[in-house]
């Protein structure tokens, strides 16, 4: 081989293995969490967002994803999730992430129990703040 077709061959090997992997990843899903516990709050929920508990049923769907570094992504009543975070520690798992109205923001946390979510939704401009559970979808 020549000393140009030697470069090119190093050249074409360098590419395929800082450019090739990178592409790869950006078409793969995001990588699941490590701790299983965390994995298990991934996937579609039923909010039951009622008032009180003789009130009629209003369920709001959420769908929660759990990368390996602990954001949290998905969407709450028609919204997207921002800044999420989950953790697994002092023996609970929870998450904690913000949604807005277009008016003003939503902080929503929640602990797993069992196989259901308690939690909660702060609305600062709304002046509530609503106790909720959710069920897997």
């Amino acid at each position: 081989m020549t000393t140009l077709a030697l470069r090119v061959a190093a050249f074409a090997v360098l590419l395929s293995t800082v450019c090739l992997p990178r592409l790869e990843a950006a078409d793969s899903p995001p990588p699941t969490p490590r701790d299983p516990a965390l994995a298990a709050l991934a996937g579609r929920w039923i909010v039951d967002l009622r008032p009180s508990p003789d009130a009629p049923p209003y369920g709001k769907p959420m769908t929660l994803a759990i990368a390996a570094d602990h954001t949290v992504d998905g969407t709450f009543y028609d919204s997207d999730i921002e800044a999420g975070r989950a953790s697994g520690s002092n023996g609970r798992v929870c998450f904690a992430f913000r949604t807005t109205d277009g008016v003003g923001p939503y902080h929503t946390s929640g602990c797993l129990v069992g196989d259901r979510i308690l939690g909660q939704t702060w609305a600062e401009h709304r002046t509530f703040l609503l106790n909720w559970s959710a069920v897997r979808e």
